[in-house]
């Protein structure tokens, strides 16, 4: 058995990987297991060290790695430059922090001594997507080796060559033998890894079908898991919004990735005073987006990762046009080679509607209209997600009141469109997913927090 690599852009295979045969899985987990038995000695320094020396060789090799995204699945060369440089971050986040996130936590008892202190646990099993294919990987390998965890990557099936690249990062920065691994196997593998009794804990990044199929699984096995799943953030525009600067960041993060992003701004919901207004830019800026050659810097979208995403996102559009969505503009496939799609705009979007109640993972937009700001709450928490959200308006208290208190969501912007941050915690509520990654609460959740009491 194969893993394909090829290019959403032309359709055309990359490269082929034989899949790891059963003998290969068993012995990257004896291996990496027992590379954890060293590392989990090792000092803080040393990992610090380490982790520095891995974003250097992402800069050095920022620009193989762009192509590597680039050509596997359709991300525009400049983003996926960024996406480079943003996992060399994140190393030097937890190279500058992980020490004092580590530190004993003293609690005060009757004993002589009593504190919390935060051990690692074992080999974490990363399952990851194909959609930032270097950033979902390094947001979890960051802090489980700094944490003196080991990882083990099973990445999604259409981006072997980035899986594999990763993995050589960490040989090139120093990294001990077979501290991470990268899992050459389909998805009908997982179960039987998790299952594995040198495997301490699971995260995974990915639709809420395989969350639920996960965490079942490890459940089942008594082992923690973190979960990110979809999505469908809403972006509240109140009637007293900047509206250019509301349409330049909610193009920005509807476009992103070509609208590939489980955070992306998915639905609008724009009060009744501005919503003509607001309709009109938003679509003017989304109708002058173009599609190109992903290579080409000067083209602002590229393809989806694969022609069946673009099938799926097509015909969730059509099926709301149908139920009285208005089409403002795209929602056509292009008559030309690779998994195109244009950004696409529906308005009036409406209860009922595919493109109301579902996660669109891809360039399309949901206008929603509603007559106040309860109504527009009410509306941006009417969904089975509560990963991401974002309010418009110039009253910045107003805002910040909504997003603490009033929206259901992991992560909550004000005047800005929803992006992960290394120093912030990161994850979802409801159907999208638990637990949480980025910052020390990420770092934490795979560690034996344990209690130690000297009398």
């Amino acid at each position: 058995m194969y893993l394909k690599s090829i290019n959403p852009a032309t359709g055309e295979i990359i490269r082929e990987y034989e899949e790891f045969h059963s003998d290969e899985i068993d012995n990257a987990l004896e291996s990496n297991y027992k590379a954890f038995m060293q590392w989990r000695k090792e000092s803080v320094e040393r990992r610090a060290k380490l982790l520095r020396n891995a974003a250097g060789i992402l800069r050095e090799k920022q620009e193989g790695l762009a192509f590597n995204i680039t050509v596997e699945m359709g991300k525009n060369i400049v983003e996926a430059r960024a996406e480079v440089e943003k996992c060399a971050k994140v190393c030097e986040y937890y190279a500058d922090n992980g020490a004092d996130f580590l530190k004993n936590e003293m609690i005060e008892t009757e004993a002589q001594l009593s504190y919390a202190s935060m051990q690692p646990i074992g080999p974490v099993l990363a399952i990851m997507p194909w959609n930032f294919p270097l950033w979902q990987v390094f947001r979890f390998a960051a802090p489980t080796l700094m944490a003196g965890n080991t990882g083990l990557l099973k990445h999604a099936s259409n981006v072997p060559g980035c899986a594999l690249a990763i993995e050589n990062v960490f040989v090139e920065a120093g990294f001990p033998a077979d501290v991470f691994r990268t899992l050459l196997v389909r998805s009908s593998k997982v179960e039987k890894i998790i299952g594995d009794k040198r495997v301490k804990a699971v995260t995974l990044t990915g639709s809420t079908p395989a969350g639920k199929a996960v965490a079942a699984t490890a459940g089942k096995h008594l082992k923690k898991c973190v979960l990110e799943l979809g999505g469908s953030d809403p972006y509240l525009i109140l009637e007293d919004a900047d509206i250019d600067a509301a349409v330049d960041a909610c193009v920005a993060g509807r476009i992103l990735n070509t609208g590939q992003s489980c955070i992306g701004a998915k639905r609008f919901i724009i009060l009744d005073e501005v919503y003509d207004e607001f309709a009109t830019k938003f679509t003017d800026r989304m109708r002058e987006i173009t599609l190109g050659d992903p290579f080409d810097e000067g083209k602002k979208m590229g393809p989806m990762a694969r022609y069946k995403f673009r099938e799926d996102i097509h015909r969730q559009v059509e099926n709301s046009i149908n139920k009285g969505a208005k089409l403002l503009t795209g929602g056509y496939i292009p008559k030309r080679d690779g998994a195109f799609y244009p950004a696409t705009v529906l308005g009036d979007v409406k209860p009922g509607m595919v493109a109301y109640h579902e996660e669109l993972f891809g360039p399309v937009a949901s206008l929603i209209r509603a007559r106040n700001e309860a109504e527009a709450i009410h509306i941006a928490n009417d969904t089975v997600f509560g990963l991401g959200a974002a309010v418009f308006t110039r009253n910045v208290e107003r805002g910040q009141r909504i997003a603490e208190q009033e929206l259901e969501a992991g992560c909550c912007f004000v005047n800005d469109f929803v992006k992960s941050d290394p120093r912030l915690p990161f994850g979802g509520v409801k159907e999208s997913g638990y637990g949480r990654e980025l910052s020390h609460y990420g770092m934490k959740e795979f560690m034996n927090v344990k209690g130690v009491y000297i009398k």
